[in-house]
């Protein structure tokens, strides 16, 4: 599941390295519209539904974070 999620956001942002960073939303790493297409692709891959309650800073800082909200989602 984190494979597919690294590719979904390298896909989105080639330049952020998903891998190591802690603080994607906090230091400005992914803007309003990378995470309108990172979700709208996070929802079609994992079949979970992401309501705008979901859409929250930080849920959004580091892929760990983000896995953890798809996993709630498809548990």
């Amino acid at each position: 599941m984190k494979e597919k999620l690294l590719a979904i956001l390298s896909e989105a942002c080639p330049e952020v390295d998903f891998e190591t960073e802690t603080a994607l939303i906090d230091d400005g790493l992914l803007e309003s519209l990378d995470i309108v297409m990172i979700v709208t692709e996070i929802m079609q891959e994992f079949g979970v539904e992401l309501t705008v309650d979901d859409l929250l800073p930080e849920n959004f800082n580091s892929v760990d974070v983000l896995l953890a909200l798809i996993e709630s989602r498809t548990a």
